[in-house]
């Protein structure tokens, strides 16, 4: 992989800090969900955006 610009390794870190806030937030609200199809939705997101976080990760290895 290329070395990355000051700017991208920015971009990169202020990326992986909005998926981790996405997954918290989903997770939590799926937690507080008593409706069980409203959770599996929030559910799904955040493993959406845990993947997103997961992806982004693996471009820096």
């Amino acid at each position: 992989m290329a070395n990355l610009t000051t700017k991208e390794c920015s971009a990169l870190k202020d990326l992986l800090g909005t998926e981790q806030i996405l997954v918290k937030k989903y997770r939590t609200m799926a937690g507080q969900c008593t409706d069980a199809a409203l959770k599996n939705q929030f559910t799904g997101i955040a493993a959406r955006h845990q993947r997103h976080f997961d992806t982004l990760t693996n471009h820096l290895r």
